[in-house]
């Protein structure tokens, strides 16, 4: 009898609540670059770069390339191929995999209606040039991208976090970032607002999207069944008649005066 392959668990992030594990992504074909109307393209940047790899996939050509020549590329894609537009750029974690990044550029070509992707990896620890000179949109995404993920951008203007508070702890986008967060994240907000000596009183928060506290602030959030405002959580249901009667400005509907219809 043949075993299933063992996989790593150092990712903890959670597994989707609902999932085959059977199920196997398909591949989305790499088609070749010869005789799309990317080629010339792709022979531009062979004069002047080394390319890892190149081919087409979903109507789009995927370029890799060395990281140390990022910036030149979408110089020389810019001003020699008019791929005016960087509508995307970003990052993927491969750490738990290979100990890489993947960083990734989303070009358009307004004048063809073309994309071109760039991709190219970095090690952990290692940092990558700032494109922001030649495409401005990248301001915020190489803050996020240092925010989110901890790469650091060589020559980037004003490189400090974007989303996260400047003393936080960890990248949230990292597989090895808890979704629940660490001690850290947990007590975040209770700390800075009101100290750590009201640990006890409220609670550590709760990060996890999926989770519903049975017990949320006067009972908002009931599961199974409606219970009234602020009731104890353990009372019974409650037949409910009557809607939005708490409500000033909405009309109460009450389910005495409801009629069946037998035609719209």
């Amino acid at each position: 009898m043949m075993m299933r392959p063992y996989r790593p668990k150092a990712n903890v992030q959670k597994r989707a609540y609902y999932n085959d594990r059977f199920w196997v992504a398909p591949r989305i074909p790499e088609e070749p670059v010869e005789g799309s109307p990317f080629e010339e393209d792709l022979l531009s940047l062979k004069r002047k770069f080394s390319i890892e790899k190149a081919y087409i996939q979903r109507g789009q050509m995927v370029v890799i390339i060395n990281p140390e020549d990022n910036k030149e590329v979408l110089r020389h894609l810019k001003e020699e191929r008019g791929y005016d537009v960087l509508s995307e750029m970003s990052a993927i974690d491969y750490l738990e995999r290979d100990g890489t990044f993947e960083i990734f550029y989303q070009l358009l070509s307004l004048e063809r209606s073309q994309r071109v992707r760039v991709k190219c990896r970095i090690k952990e620890g290692e940092a990558i040039e700032s494109v922001e000179p030649i495409f401005r949109s990248a301001d915020w995404s190489e803050r996020e991208m240092f925010d989110m993920f901890g790469i650091k951008v060589n020559n980037h203007p004003n490189l400090k976090r974007i989303l996260m508070p400047d003393d936080w702890v960890g990248y949230p986008l990292r597989k090895s970032y808890p979704l629940q967060g660490d001690e850290a994240a947990q007590w975040y907000e209770v700390d800075k607002i009101f100290g750590k000596e009201y640990r006890e009183i409220i609670g550590p928060e709760q990060r996890d999207p999926a989770y519903v506290n049975p017990e949320d602030t006067c009972n908002f959030a009931r599961i199974k069944h409606e219970v009234p405002r602020c009731a104890d959580p353990e009372s019974e249901p409650i037949k409910i008649e009557k809607f939005n009667d708490d409500a000033p400005l909405v009309e109460t509907f009450d389910l005495k005066e409801a009629k069946i219809v037998n035609r719209r």
